[in-house]
């Protein structure tokens, strides 16, 4: 892999004019907008990027916009990968290995939701502050690399606190609403059943989604300190258990993505 890693980096490297990202970012179902808030000084569509998957979801564009946000230099995947396209663990988080090797040293994590926890509304903003893995695998598995991280990773904080407390300053500061939580991703691509959702709540999970776990395993394993947020854009409450369908997940994450928006710029440019 670290050949793989390598190339694709010196690929991007001579594509950008060696522009040097200090953050990352990941944006999740109808949360891409961000992208209108960096300055932007390079776009490169996935297709011509060397060993980089195609993003097949509609809502994901499958472009990495580099450029300052907050007066940072960041890296902006516009359209992630899943699990549920067929892809295996180390594609998904192929992007994430390279950020690393670019040099960024915080990996921000965007996606939509659905929430079980009672206290949620539709259009949420959760924090996270923990997650479970229910993939049936792990992007660890394999023979472990040392150039990449340890062979067995620490993850009593996968999000880092700091972080966290910073976020929900700002959030504060803007007079935004929300909340902290627990991700638990799983594989998808169906939506939950009223069974899943209260099986999902009685474990301790806060919202379910279909990404984010892997990367931020892999973030962890590199060494990236690590932020996440979700909009909860359906709910899964025991007795309110409502059909949901992929655009109405897109419209309430479009509805509410000026919120975010407005919380990760300041906490990037807070770093």
């Amino acid at each position: 892999m670290q050949e793989q890693i390598d190339f694709t980096t010196k690929s991007i490297l001579e594509k950008t004019n060696n522009f040097k990202p200090h953050v990352g970012i990941i944006l999740g179902t109808g949360l891409g907008g961000l992208v209108k808030e960096i300055t932007v000084e390079h776009v490169l569509p996935y297709t011509e990027i060397p060993n980089f998957p195609v993003s097949t979801v509609e809502g994901h564009s499958g472009k990495l916009i580099f450029g300052k946000l907050g007066g940072k230099n960041v890296m902006a995947m516009q359209g992630r990968f899943h699990f549920y396209e067929g892809y295996d663990m180390k594609q998904i988080t192929f992007p994430v290995r390279v950020m690393k090797a670019l040099g960024i040293k915080t990996l921000c994590v965007s996606n939509a939701a659905g929430g079980m926890n009672p206290k949620f509304d539709v259009g949420e903003i959760m924090i996270i502050n923990d997650h479970i893995n229910l993939f049936p695998t792990n992007p660890l598995i394999g023979k472990n690399d040392a150039q990449l991280g340890p062979r067995f990773v620490d993850m009593s904080e996968t999000y880092k606190k700091e972080l966290i407390t910073l976020a929900k300053t700002i959030a504060k500061e803007n007079n935004i609403k929300v909340s902290e939580g627990v991700y638990a991703g799983l594989t998808g691509p169906c939506f939950e059943t009223p069974a899943e959702y209260r099986y999902l709540w009685r474990i301790g999970a806060d919202a379910v989604g279909m990404s984010t776990v892997p990367e931020a395993i892999v973030a962890k394993h590199s060494g990236m300190d690590c932020f996440g947020i979700s909009i909860i854009t359906d709910l899964g409450i025991e007795g309110e258990v409502h059909t949901v369908t992929h655009e109405e997940v897109q419209a309430v994450a479009n509805t509410q993505e000026p919120k975010m928006t407005l919380i990760m710029k300041e906490l990037i440019a807070r770093l």
